[in-house]
């Protein structure tokens, strides 16, 4: 393989630019001709492709978001648009393809190896939800980033003595909600995983009123429910005075952490290795900190599954 290129798509993570700039390098170290490819799929199908050189991905290892930018693309769910952006490649020789995002970066990446692309994905999504990895980039950074801002509203929830009720990211998993509500010490968890009664809820909080306690902090991923419908449903059975805080896209900016610059950095390198192996159809990823590979057919179909003593210890460290 002489020819490769590399794409950022779907949401932006924090530590993607030190996945760009380690597999572009890596390339380079190898004797490879390495692509660059901005706006994600839709910049294959515009041929928005470019080749790369080490100036080109210097000075963004410590920047948030991506440096090749990302963009949605209606065009590329049609096969006339997926088999456009697959002739762009061939057009110029590549014969490989890294693509770092999530899940639906994923199914992308699946669609342009049944064209004759050589795929392999980098997992970075602030998720964590990709099977096939411990650890997905971005996440390290936007959990730190969670804590802190629920650090900063329990001063004022203490000083106020109320209950706050936080909302963070998290459509189909819980991992952001349930380790900064750990980390944070929150009374109660909302995750996609668990059903949790308000009921429940109630009592907790009631239970913290009788033994003197002033505030309470609600952690509620957005995939169970808003912070402001989590308020209106708490106040049906306990009276309470309630303030909710949606978090939204702050979780996903800012430096990335020292963990999310490292781990960019490997599974970039890695993923132009598993092409100079000849793998394709995989994503890369850490395992027990050890590098593996799993093919997509296999991350498609499993769900990554939480950690429940993590969520049983933070019930039990909320009485």
């Amino acid at each position: 393989m002489r020819k490769i290129a590399v794409l950022t798509s779907g949401g932006d993570a924090p530590g993607m630019n030190a996945a760009i700039r380690s597999a572009v390098r890596k390339a380079i170290y190898e004797n490879i001709e390495v692509y660059i490819v901005s706006h994600g799929f839709n910049g294959l199908i515009h041929n928005n492709i470019k080749r790369a050189d080490l100036g080109d991905v210097g000075d963004i290892i410590h920047r948030g978001g991506t440096a090749l930018y990302s963009a949605r693309s209606e065009e590329f769910k049609t096969l006339a648009g997926r088999q456009k952006a697959a002739d762009n490649l061939k057009a110029l020789g590549i014969e490989g393809l890294i693509v770092i995002g999530g899940d639906g970066s994923y199914a992308g990446a699946d669609k342009l190896q049944e064209l004759g692309i050589n795929t392999v994905g980098v997992p970075a999504t602030i998720d964590n939800d990709i099977f096939g990895t411990d650890v997905t980039i971005g996440y390290d950074t936007a959990l730190n980033t969670i804590v802190d801002m629920i650090d900063r509203i329990r001063d004022t929830a203490t000083s106020h003595e109320r209950t706050f009720i936080i909302e963070v990211m998290g459509r189909d998993s819980g991992e952001l909600a349930l380790n900064a509500g750990l980390a944070a010490g929150a009374e109660t968890i909302f995750i996609p995983e668990r059903n949790t009664k308000m009921s429940d809820v109630a009592e907790r909080i009631q239970a913290g009123l009788d033994r003197g306690k002033k505030h309470s902090l609600i952690v509620v991923a957005e995939g169970v429910m808003s912070a402001e419908y989590c308020s209106t449903e708490l106040a049906k059975y306990i009276k309470i005075e309630t303030r909710i805080s949606v978090l939204g896209h702050i979780q996903r900016g800012g430096k990335p952490s020292a963990g999310d610059r490292v781990l960019g950095s490997r599974l970039g390198a890695y993923a132009v290795e598993l092409l100079l192996l000849g793998r394709s159809g995989v994503g890369a990823g850490v395992s027990r900190n050890e590098l593996t590979a799993t093919e997509f057919s296999y991350v498609h179909v499993q769900n990554k599954q939480y950690d429940n003593s993590i969520y049983q210890l933070s019930k039990e460290l909320s009485i």
